[in-house]
């Protein structure tokens, strides 16, 4: 499967917009236990849950993000055997040992998403990338610019490049971006998105459909960006190198820009079906 571009939080108390969530398009879909339901709405939430994911027909891949704690243990051994769950989203993560935890009693097909959401966290990131259960890291944003009260745009980019540098060291996915918590403002949606993929993020959580078409059309390649593309690959193609080539505009390239090329490509045909 490609790497997701879209992940959207569902909560899991509110079992009638399941199969909504399943048909927006979304490339996954996430049945959200922790901060989307009430304290007392939380055995519930995990009891429709799991009737949803043992009698799910089909569709996309589906993710539950779990409680933190004791709570988070009790989720998994309700869950993790259930033919539906496709991966497990794990909030609070702020060390290996912890996963450890977590992931003990996991069936082995089972990997899991970690959001980070705290400092201890973030100094931890790359010992949690490299968990050999991680598929992939995220920030828990909302609760990072709460904790270390941050005001600056730039201190918030400093967080998600070292995501970005953590994913990248331990050969995971770049970090999907936070949700965006005005499903109002597409606009802001649109530019704040841009600017994560220009940082090296990849895709996003969204938290209703109508932003699953906005985050596609922010991660879509422009036509400048594909034309360039088809241009490498078509000299690499036509050499049949792999190292260094010339374009017909002077420009040399080596291969590492080749394959973002067709990186390039694969995602432009991926998100024009």
């Amino acid at each position: 499967m490609s790497t997701p571009l879209t992940w959207l939080y569902v909560p899991g108390d509110r079992p009638e917009r399941f199969a909504k969530a399943a048909a927006s398009g979304a490339d996954v879909v996430i049945a959200d236990l922790e901060d989307a339901v009430a304290p007392a709405d939380k055995d519930s939430a995990r009891a429709a849950v799991a009737d949803y994911l043992a009698a799910r027909p089909g569709g996309p891949p589906v993710h539950v993000r779990i409680n933190d704690g004791d709570r988070g243990r009790a989720d998994l051994a309700a869950l993790a055997g259930l033919p539906g769950l496709s991966g497990v989203r794990v909030p609070k993560v702020e060390s290996a040992a912890g996963l450890d935890t977590i992931t003990a009693d996991l069936p082995d097909h089972l990997r899991v998403h970690t959001l980070i959401e705290s400092a201890r966290g973030i100094a931890a990131l790359d010992e949690i990338a490299a968990h050999p259960r991680v598929a992939g890291i995220g920030l828990g944003e909302q609760d990072l610019v709460s904790a270390l009260a941050i005001t600056a745009p730039a201190a918030l980019d400093h967080l998600r490049l070292r995501a970005v540098l953590a994913a990248a060291a331990a050969g995971l996915p770049a970090p999907a971006m936070s949700v965006f918590a005005n499903v109002r403002d597409e606009a802001g949606l649109l530019a704040g998105t841009r600017h994560g993929r220009e940082l090296g993020m990849f895709g996003r959580s969204v938290i209703h459909p109508r932003q699953v078409p906005v985050v596609r059309e922010a991660f879509a390649p422009t036509g400048e960006e594909v034309e360039r593309a088809r241009e490498i690959v078509r000299a690499a193609d036509a050499t049949g190198a792999r190292g260094a080539l010339a374009l017909p505009d002077g420009t040399f390239v080596d291969q590492p820009i080749v394959d973002r090329a067709r990186r390039v490509l694969d995602l432009a045909a991926r998100l024009s079906g």
